[in-house]
């Protein structure tokens, strides 16, 4: 799985030498989507902790699995902001009575001591360090309350964000380079001079998104 391209992966949580749940902590950052399977109900705790995206219990209805890889590829194709809407979420919950809620000019970003306001435009990207979550402009860096997840859904109307890293989100707006590297990814080049990596999950449909091969 280190060398191979894959995007989703199914595990039994019971495997011989190693769990399903080793397994997955013992992939690199850049690991695949998980499903698991499994005949015990009371690991599913433990299967989302882990971020499994679903779980499915044995005897394994086809049903059921073919649901559960829908969801992943959901995740593939939309990133995590997809959760809800991939778990069945209701369509329209929260929805403007007017079937359109006001477009803001203004982004929200939760502070810990409140909320700063910028525009989208004005966002370069924003990244996760493993402890905190920084939105980056050209004339600042805001750390967050929000969680990259958070960002997503809210920036996903601006259309031109893209998640690119399990850790990091774009805006391709101000990317002027991708640099290929050998994993497969790119570092995106941005136009205040940081540098972002992009994942190989996401070089891919970053691809598709730009019109390359």
């Amino acid at each position: 799985m280190r060398e191979d391209d894959v995007d989703i992966a199914i595990l039994d949580v019971n495997m011989p030498g190693m769990s399903g749940i080793e397994t997955v902590l013992a992939m690199p950052e850049e690991r695949p989507y998980i499903v698991f399977v499994t005949a015990h109900p009371e690991h599913a705790v433990k299967a989302f902790d882990v971020g499994a995206v679903d779980y499915v219990l044995k005897p394994i209805d086809d049903a059921r699995l073919s649901k559960a890889i829908d969801r992943a590829r959901a995740f593939l194709d939309h990133g995590p902001s997809g959760r809800g809407e991939a778990a069945g979420g209701e369509a329209g919950a929260g929805a403007h009575p007017s079937g359109n809620p006001p477009r803001l000019t203004k982004l929200a970003i939760a502070t810990h001591d409140g909320a700063a306001l910028v525009a989208p435009s004005e966002v370069t990207h924003a990244t996760f360090d493993g402890t905190l979550v920084s939105v980056h402009t050209s004339s600042r860096t805001i750390l967050t309350d929000d969680t990259l997840q958070d960002l997503e859904t809210k920036l996903g109307p601006a259309g031109s964000f893209e998640r690119v890293h399990r850790r990091a989100i774009l805006n391709l707006d101000h990317v002027e380079r991708l640099e290929s590297v050998d994993s497969g990814g790119y570092v995106a080049c941005l136009s205040t001079g940081k540098r972002v990596d992009v994942s190989r999950q996401s070089a891919r449909k970053l691809r598709r998104r730009l019109g390359l091969r």
